[in-house]
């Protein structure tokens, strides 16, 4: 469950320094805050288990290695995943068929859209 539907939490995982920036100012613009930024999985994975979050946004390939450890840690914690792809659904496994997925290059519009969607989901 979301602590405040209108402000979130969120973690990023992006290997790509650039593209975590500028997500982090898209999340900022849209009045939510960034409390966790990785570039590596296995530092994502701390985050995921021990950060206090609203909702995620991740890459799928990090450096070769893929980030779905890292959403099956949030899901058990209720913690709404956005991935993060070139690849849109088709890079996605079972298990995680039905995540909400920005497809690269994304802007913020469909940023906005997808926390939308996975905020009303988390809230059901």
């Amino acid at each position: 469950m979301l602590a405040n539907p209108g402000s979130l939490r969120f973690m990023i995982l992006d290997d790509e320094g650039i593209i975590a920036l500028d997500l982090a100012e898209m999340l900022h613009d849209l009045g939510h805050s960034v409390v966790a930024t990785a570039t590596r999985v296995d530092r994502g994975i701390e985050f995921a288990t021990h950060g206090e979050l609203d909702m995620a946004i991740l890459d799928i390939n990090v450096h070769g290695v893929d980030s779905f450890p890292i959403a099956t840690i949030l899901q058990g914690r209720g913690v709404p995943v956005i991935f993060a792809s070139g690849y849109g659904k088709r890079g996605l496994i079972d298990g995680f068929r039905d995540a909400h997925v920005l497809t690269k290059p994304y802007g913020i519009a469909s940023l906005t859209q997808a926390v939308a969607k996975a905020s009303t989901v988390a809230a059901a």
